[in-house]
């Protein structure tokens, strides 16, 4: 392994710190998703495309 010195804690915390930053993100932006697709459904767009797939 990569021999990080005196500064390896703060190395590798920073890396777990980014890594955790954008686990949230995604795990945000798929919730996000679902939510506005079910909303969508409850609007009844999916009618709407069905129809005009017709």
């Amino acid at each position: 392994m990569i021999a990080l010195g005196a500064h390896a804690e703060f190395i590798i915390s920073a890396y777990a710190g980014v890594f955790i930053g954008l686990a949230a993100l995604v795990g945000w932006t798929i919730l996000a998703a679902r939510q506005t697709k079910r909303r969508l459904e409850e609007l009844g767009d999916g009618q709407r495309v069905s129809s005009s797939a017709q």
